[in-house]
């Protein structure tokens, strides 16, 4: 998760000699000229930067896959024979930066190397496997840096003993150093079991699990000899900050939290296994290893693409920690799948599995079980129902085996964050395939939940056929003359998202493209628009189903079910409400006509909905029948700044080695009549439509909140920056509907800020100015 970044960093990192510190990034103010400078040899003898090419190669360096070098940036060959294991000590121990076909770029930060120790890799073992593959010698600076940076791990725990928070480690003197912190003094709860110096002592037998069999009888000895814990109690709401004094960039004494769930007697045992159809595969198996490695159950992040099986391996975490499991997701149609996906992989009961949404109400019989909820009804703080009140009671007051959270990129969210600290769980689990906000609040996750124990390739999986092998195009649909016109007055500033949205052109691409894909191809086919008047019109005039914020539960699942089993419903409409969570396995091919700004993770996230596994195996792996079995189209109004914004969100893609093919002629010219639109007085029509619409018709859409029992909130308006609007400040904006007032939040690009018109390109790099965020 590194400093601040998950995709790509805003521009180049310095080199420093001060290993107390990270390799913090040395931003050039003119981001566009970084990469042509880096060819210059006065880039090379510049003051700050480093010249690599003084490297001494070692004599069978074409054996070995790695670059390593000064400033913590390592470059992997995706050629080498030794790529798969490379690989695999790679995504340990560094974040991946850029991951194209056949070259590979990582960082080493502090909060990588935290996650590497974490999973029970020793330094030592961290610079020898480097060395060994490395083409050079291993930099001094790398050495030190890994050293300062592992130095402390696994000197302080986190542990919940009977509802009650502790920090504790063998050393006392580490103990002092974090009580003279103001913040974690004024956390600390005092008892009268506290000794003279301000905690108390426990002894307990040492353990001698780990590598057992290389110790001598003296080590073992010593190994087991009986040891003294130290400890103090901290209060339950500042736990979040005490764990974030003590990351790297502050205190620097990570905390790790273990949960020993094989012995622990307090709990009560959740009956829980995997059947015998549920088979993980290789990358499952090894995310779970991660997580299980020594034999108690690590806090920390999974990420695996959509369509990769997730679900999978939160169900098998749950059973082996065989506790009672708190699963939480974005939206009650994602509750009911995950519901759906403990009864389909686990033996638990059914009584045992219960729902806590606004329309089911569901508690477990027994002593343990498996709570699946929505985010917002466990976080929200307003008054509730009766019913609702007792069960977030029982939620509170219970101890957690596993906190499951499900798009965990969402919890940095102010709103979302609330629930780790309501909630008291021994071990915590975050899944995604998408570790980026725009925010750039994504870092907090390794205080708020743990850090990132496994991360997968995407492209590797497409090669073994674990998910769909997608072709992305961006389909260029030409303003016509009058809607641009309209476009570039001032007075339709606040239109000018709906204005290149239901563009006639643009319109008449998605016509044919839907006509294409269901009549020649039979495929099934999502399409997605954030602007509702938008959706509203496309779907209306094509007759065809669409789900929204306003649409209710029941419609959802109704609509979704004919999609998945009705050959006569190949289309539907999504607003983005269906960004995150929700699974359509049979549709296999995305038409984008309107998005969220520059938002890279819901490009992302839109993919994947279409990533699922399709066809037989044999013929989706590399060689197979069909070279892509998946399509994604974005399409996107020339000369606007749809163009802009377009380029942003493909950069999260393109880091994982996707590229964009460019389409500039759809709909093809002889289709004339046969698409809607063609005449002028048809676009005119439409173009009335638009303008005369009120401007708070034709924004973004405003989601409601799903918790019970709430009267919908207003919008309130107040004067802030841009930077303060995409969440900088610590604040991240949440949309609400109002009726009758003109309060929708909304973002738009100044008149400064220029569209890039540089001809057809196939693969991009994305701009780095800030985009309002998605909470």
């Amino acid at each position: 998760m590194g400093q601040g970044e998950m995709g790509r960093p805003s521009k180049r990192m310095k080199p420093s000699s001060k290993v107390q510190g990270d390799y913090r990034d040395a931003f050039s103010e003119d981001s566009d000229a970084v990469y042509v400078e880096e060819i210059n040899d006065d880039y090379l003898e510049g003051e700050g930067k480093k010249d690599f090419s003084k490297l001494e190669l070692k004599p069978d360096h074409a054996n070995r896959p790695l670059w390593a070098c000064a400033d913590g940036r390592i470059f992997l060959e995706t050629f080498s024979p030794l790529y798969k294991q490379a690989y695999d000590f790679l995504i340990a121990i560094a974040e991946p930066f850029c991951r194209p076909e056949s070259m590979h770029e990582y960082n080493l930060t502090p909060h990588s190397l935290y996650a590497a120790v974490s999973v029970g890799l020793e330094t030592k073992t961290i610079i020898s496997v480097l060395e060994k593959l490395s083409k050079t010698k291993l930099p001094k600076e790398m050495i030190d840096f890994i050293n300062a940076s592992t130095a402390n791990y696994g000197k302080v725990k986190l542990v919940l003993k009977k509802n009650r928070y502790f920090v504790e480690s063998p050393f006392p003197e580490v103990l002092r150093t974090l009580l003279k912190d103001e913040v974690i003094s004024r956390a600390r709860v005092t008892s009268e079991a506290d000794g003279a110096e301000g905690f108390s002592i426990d002894k307990a037998m040492g353990e001698a699990y780990s590598h057992i069999e290389l110790l001598n009888e003296a080590e073992l000895g010593a190994a087991a000899e009986e040891k003294s814990t130290h400890s103090f109690e901290i209060d339950p709401s500042q736990v979040e900050s005490v764990k974030q004094r003590c990351l790297p960039n502050a205190l620097n004494y990570p905390m790790m939290e273990e949960y020993d769930f094989r012995n622990d007697t307090v709990n009560p045992n959740l009956e829980a296994e995997l059947k015998p159809h549920a088979q993980p595969r290789p990358y499952q198996e090894k995310s779970l290893s991660k997580m299980f490695g020594n034999g108690r159950a690590r806090s920390g992040i999974i990420v695996l693409p959509c369509g990769a099986g997730k679900s999978l391996v939160g169900v098998a975490a749950a059973c082996r920690i065989g506790k009672s499991c708190l699963c939480l997701a974005t939206n009650a149609v994602s509750v009911d799948q995950w519901a759906f996906q403990f009864k389909l992989w686990s033996t638990i009961k059914d009584e045992h599995i219960c729902r806590f949404t606004s329309d089911s109400k569901e508690r477990f019989r027994g002593n343990a079980g498996v709570v699946v909820a929505t985010y917002n009804m466990v976080a929200f703080g307003g008054k509730r129902s009766e019913e609702s009140q007792k069960i977030i009671e029982e939620i509170q007051n219970r101890e957690w085996g596993l906190l499951l959270m499900d798009e965990v990129h969402v919890v940095p969210a102010h709103m979302f964050r609330k629930v780790i600290s309501l909630t008291k769980s021994h071990c915590k689990l975050g899944l995604t395939a998408t570790l980026v906000r725009e925010d750039e609040r994504i870092t907090d996750l390794n205080f708020l939940i743990g850090p990132k124990l496994y991360e997968a390739n995407w492209l590797d999986l497409v090669r073994g056929g674990f998910i769909a092998n997608v072709q992305c195009a961006e389909v260029w649909c030409p303003m016509t003359k009058e809607f641009f016109a309209e476009y570039l007055k001032k007075e339709n500033l606040k239109k000018k998202q709906a204005l290149y949205v239901m563009n006639p052109n643009k319109f008449r691409a998605c016509e044919f493209l839907i006509r294409f894909h269901e009549q020649q191809r039979g495929d099934k086919i999502i399409v997605f628009a954030d602007n509702l008047f938008a959706l509203t019109e496309y779907a209306m005039k094509l007759h065809k189903p669409m789900i929204y914020g306003a649409t209710s539960h029941i419609e959802r699942t109704k609509i979704l079910q004919a999609f998945k089993t009705s050959p006569t419903v190949n289309t539907i409409f999504l607003s983005k409400v269906g960004d995150n969570s929700i699974d359509i396995p049979e549709a296999n091919v995305i038409i984008q006509i309107s998005s969220h700004a520059g938002s890279r993770r819901q490009e992302a996230q839109r993919l994947g909905r279409i990533l699922r596994a399709k066809g037989k195996p044999q013929d989706r792996v590399a060689g197979g029948k069909e070279e892509y079995n998946a399509f994604f189209y974005s399409l996107v109004s020339t000369d606007t700044q749809e163009m802009y914004y377009s380029t942003k969100r493909q950069q999260f893609l393109i880091d994982q080695g996707y590229s964009f093919k460019v389409i500039t002629s759809l709909p093809p010219p002889d289709s004339g009549a046969d698409l809607s639109f063609h005449h002028l007085d048809e676009q005119l029509a439409l173009l009335s439509k638009v303008l005369s619409a009120g401007d708070d018709m034709v924004g973004l859409e405003q989601l409601e909140e799903d918790a019970d029992d709430i009267s919908l909130h207003k919008a309130r308006r107040s004067l802030a920056s841009m930077s303060q609007m995409s969440g900088a400040s610590g604040k991240v904006y949440i949309e609400y509907r109002s009726l009758g007032r003109n309060q929708r939040v909304r973002s738009s690009l100044s008149q400064s800020q220029r569209i890039p018109q540089n001809g057809i390109i196939c693969s991009r790099r994305g701009m780095d100015e800030e985009s309002p965020v998605d909470a």
